[in-house]
């Protein structure tokens, strides 16, 4: 029934702000644009990173904080990305976290309100093997 992930969604107050510190972070501009909504692409399958106005967020915008499900990207070094994280402004939620061999969790709240987990995670990097996009 789900087949993949697609767009993960983050809000912002200042959308301007998000989409720089963003294309800092991923050395990247938005890829697609409309007004409201800026989406990047990422990671070896491409998976979508959309920021959007917070007024248009369920609810009506309305601040609630952190919350919610945690969506973790992997990366080659939790400690060095969550690092550059916090020196570019973002706050720690969670530091970084051995969960058992081959698998490493930290998580921050960016400048804008929103969870963004980073992981080392061997599973990731044996399916990426498999498909091939490793070699990409």
């Amino acid at each position: 029934m789900l087949r993949g992930l697609t767009t993960v969604s983050f809000w912002a107050e200042d959308l301007d702000a998000a989409k720089r510190w963003y294309a800092e972070l991923l050395g990247a501009e938005p890829y697609f644009e409309r007004p409201g909504y800026a989406e990047f692409r990422l990671g070896d399958y491409q998976h979508e990173l959309g920021l959007i106005d917070r007024r248009y967020a369920p609810g009506g915008g309305k601040e609630a904080g952190p919350g919610g499900a945690v969506v973790y990207w992997h990366v080659d070094d939790v400690q060095a990305v969550f690092e550059k994280l916090l020196a570019m402004g973002a706050e720690e939620y969670e530091g970084p976290v051995e969960r058992g061999p081959g698998f490493v969790t930290a998580s921050v709240v960016d400048p804008f309100g929103n969870v963004l987990g980073v992981m080392y995670n061997a599973h990731y990097l044996e399916i990426l093997g498999e498909t091939g996009a490793a070699d990409a």
